[in-house]
């Protein structure tokens, strides 16, 4: 396991394990002293930590200065820049797992100040009202959960109301809501923690969605729409006006009748709104209202045919449903742009809007629709496959809602675009994990040896968790043959190891030979018993399935409670295929 590795290998600061002194990576004549060096590794861990992985000198330099009192600003300017320098070839992992090594003081307070990087938002008081808005078309997955935490980090940080209110209207061929999604939904959200007070279906509202229509028609502001695309797209190009602009309010809304009514067939007619023809975003130029869809729900069926597009639902029902701020994606101000212009014309007084910026997670691939293909081809398992990376599968993979609302608090309420590795948010997950995760001896691949020279059978007891003995010990049957994994037969046949907690051997295909069983400083490796081994099944982050032995005991490990199976991973335990037990796999 990473952090043991870490913890064994690195006794000082310097990240190829030795003194600092030692250090081939650190220039002698940098190094004023161990301690000095280790103040500079310390800041400039620190400064990454509140940076997503990535230090500055300017600022680890002025750290340093108020720490070392008395050293010349060269000699601490050449500290900070080596230190700066190395923290920075760590992987944010790396460098969570220094701090928390080095000064975990510090990374608890750094914890909390990402915590409360969450601005105040303008006219926030009482009677503060957001809402969630999801469009049920699939589970919710992780790209989703800032939207949702944020949202509900609000409500909760002004006392205030958080509206589930489902978006279904119907969309596009390629998205469409399902009966399923609502309930997917409903889970994920209830996992992750955010707590709603009122549950809506825009399916439900479409009468109310209608009278608006009509208002808008008769204030002038709305027209139907007989155009072919080709004619539209000319006309919003040059930005001409379309002949059915100027009908009257009256023949207008005879139209917006005949749509209703199914007197129109689908892509005939549409409801547009009067935006300016001449605007600089030839996009916003006279955008559509209201569609006619022959598609069936699957809540309302055909009852109706005309359907809102999502940003005049957004402008109808932020007013219906008294909402004080609408905190969103930036990519959406087009639509913040529409609700405003329906609300300036009709007199009305909308809610604040409040963005963030894009979040990308660099090792991460996100598909909702890619993934509900996948999932009813078969070719995936269910949304609980880890591909999909939905809040089902990451819960399957054994993850903690909080580590992932942790995550997300850290970056706060900013409009800048950001780029964390994925690695950020298992090194949340990690931190909760690691110190409850109980270990258990696994190999993939197992090679079968026996051991020329051992006689007879020992029991083998190991702690359940070598960091916290209260927990117990477990006992393993040990003989005179075990499986190693092929990994370990190819990295160290030939060489002396320990066969952790049980025996040394030298270590060969076939026979091994026992060389003692004091613990000496040897390499050591993963075995388990030729008999009552568990058969494992490891579903990885890819699809893909790792075979393998475990101890017996991983036969009494509950299902759902997360496990690390030493020297491999964290895992979660789901269940039984025939005689093998399945485990998902979380993170290093």
């Amino acid at each position: 396991m990473l952090l043991a590795l870490h913890s064994a290998a690195r006794p000082h600061c310097c990240p190829t394990g030795g003194s600092i002194k030692k250090c081939p990576s650190v220039p002698f004549h940098v190094i004023m002293s161990d301690g000095q060096a280790e103040e500079a590794f310390i800041a400039a861990l620190q400064n990454a930590y509140a940076h997503e992985g990535t230090a500055e000198v300017k600022s680890v330099l002025g750290r340093l200065m108020a720490k070392l009192k008395g050293v010349p600003v060269g000699d601490a300017l050449k500290l900070a820049e080596e230190a700066v320098r190395r923290v920075n070839t760590l992987t944010v992992m790396e460098q969570e797992i220094e701090l928390q090594r080095l000064a975990p003081q510090l990374l608890v307070r750094e914890k909390k100040e990402k915590v409360s990087r969450l601005r105040e938002l303008d006219g926030a008081g009482p009677g503060f009202t957001v809402r969630l808005a999801p469009y049920p078309s699939g589970a919710p997955h992780i790209g989703n959960t800032r939207m949702f935490i944020l949202n509900d980090e609000y409500a909760r940080k002004y006392s205030g109301k958080l509206l589930l209110v489902f978006d279904d209207t119907i969309g596009s061929e390629e998205k469409f809501p399902d009966v399923e999604s609502y309930s997917l939904i409903e889970e994920g959200l209830k996992w992750l923690g955010v707590k709603w007070e009122g549950v809506y279906y825009k399916s439900d509202r479409l009468d109310i969605f209608y009278t608006w229509a009509e208002r808008l028609i008769h204030a002038g502001i709305a027209y139907v729409c007989m155009c072919d695309a080709e004619t539209l797209r000319k006309n919003r190009e040059e930005g001409s006006e379309c002949v059915h602009r100027s009908h009257t309010v009256q023949q207008n809304t005879g139209y917006w009748k005949m749509m209703v009514n199914g007197e129109y067939r689908e892509g005939e007619a549409v409801l547009r709104a009067k935006t300016d023809m001449r605007h600089r975003n030839p996009a916003f130029r006279d955008r559509v209202l209201c569609r006619i869809s022959e598609r069936v729900h699957p809540r309302t069926g055909t009852k109706y045919r005309v359907w809102p597009m999502l940003e005049f639902s957004w402008a109808v029902d932020d007013i219906e449903l008294r909402m004080t701020h609408v905190i969103r994606g930036k990519e959406l101000v087009m639509e913040d742009m529409m609700e405003n212009f329906i609300w300036d014309r009709m007199g009305l007084k909308g809610p604040v809007f409040e963005h963030f910026g894009l979040l990308r997670l660099k090792g991460v691939k996100i598909s909702k629709s890619k993934s509900r293909a996948e999932v009813a081809s078969g070719a995936y398992t269910g949304w609980d496959d880890p591909r999909t990376w939905s809040l089902q599968s990451l819960a399957a993979r054994g993850f903690r809602p909080e580590a992932i609302r942790n995550f997300i608090l850290s970056l706060g309420m900013s409009l800048a675009d950001i780029e964390v590795p994925i690695d950020s948010v298992y090194s949340e997950n990690r931190r909760l994990l690691e110190p409850e995760a109980n270990r258990y001896f696994f190999v993939d691949e197992p090679q079968l040896i026996s051991i020329s020279g051992f006689d007879g059978n020992s029991v083998v007891e190991s702690y359940l968790h070598p960091d916290h003995p209260e927990k117990g010990r477990r006992l393993i049957e040990a003989g005179n043959s075990v499986y190693v994994s092929s990994a370990d037969m190819r990295s160290f046949g030939g060489s002396e190891v320990r066969l952790k907690d049980f025996c040394n051997v030298v270590l060969r295909a076939g026979k091994s030979e026992f060389t003692g069983k004091e613990n000496r400083d040897l390499q050591r490796i993963q075995w388990v018993p030729s008999t009552g081994s568990v058969k494992c099944r490891v579903i990885m982050p890819d699809g893909s399935r790792v075979e393998g032995l475990a101890e017996a005991n991983v036969a009494a490990i509950p299902l759902n409670v997360p496990v690390q199976f030493e020297r491999f991973g964290f895992v979660n335990p789901r269940g039984w295929e025939g005689d093998a037990m399945v485990f998902h796999f979380a993170h290093e």
